[in-house]
């Protein structure tokens, strides 16, 4: 069924780890029942970024492994190689799958912003590129990134650069140490954040051991060889 305008926006006000219905559905959920048990209902059905890593964002494998590299990762990362993938899913809705691409000198994912890779992620639900941006945001700053004013230009940055995502659509970013972020949709370059203390911060959504999303974290690094690469 093609989504409705009406659909497109409640999208955009999602979160990127959450259905595009989350929100509005929990509002009218809190306002039938009990204060207590709505509040918590609602926290965990919009996936706030502040809700605990308890709430359920859970990963699976994916159907099919990637046998090779996109391109864009491959023009970026030489000798690419899976490095783990796994599907995050939202009370069992499908929300992406997620691959992370190493290079061949290893990598360490205690300093993982100190080593090329790529993230990508592959949308199964359709999400504005300005919710996106807004979620992100929320996560760096929860996990403590940054002050506020080189937040907000992170914000802006991100809003600039992110595309509305429909199902199949992917977004790829590709750590580049000491210099920033580029990112790509569907390989074809987007933009880029070109802030050495952007990328931790950004990665750090899935990559920090404080994510949201520890099994899929857990499911990214299952295939890294974590020594690290030969000294320069």
């Amino acid at each position: 069924m093609t989504a409705t305008p009406r659909r497109r926006a409640r999208a955009a006000r999602a979160p990127a780890f959450a259905p595009a219905f989350a929100r509005r559905f929990a509002r009218r959920f809190a306002r039938a029942f009990a204060p207590a048990f709505a509040l918590a209902f609602a926290l965990a059905l919009a996936a706030l970024p502040a809700a605990a890593p308890a709430a359920p964002a859970l990963a699976s494998a994916p159907t099919s492994t990637a046998a090779t590299p996109p391109s864009a990762v491959s023009e970026a990362l030489a000798e690419a190689r899976l490095a783990g993938e796994g599907v995050l899913r939202w009370f069992g809705l499908k929300i992406y799958e997620a691959r992370l691409w190493v290079g061949p000198d290893g990598f360490e994912p205690a300093r993982f912003a100190s080593s090329p890779f790529a993230l990508d992620l592959r949308y199964s639900r359709s999400l504005e590129g300005g919710a996106i941006a807004r979620t992100s945001h929320e996560e760096i700053a929860r996990l403590g990134f940054g002050d506020p004013r080189r937040r907000d230009a992170w914000l802006e940055a991100m809003r600039g650069i992110f595309p509305d995502v429909r199902d199949g659509d992917r977004i790829t970013g590709v750590n580049r140490p000491g210099k920033g972020v580029s990112f790509y949709r569907n390989d074809r370059r987007i933009g880029s954040i070109d802030d050495p203390e952007f990328a931790p911060a950004f990665f750090a959504i899935w990559l920090d051991p404080r994510t949201v999303a520890p099994e899929l974290r857990e499911r990214l690094f299952s295939r890294i060889d974590a020594r690290p690469g030969p000294a320069r």
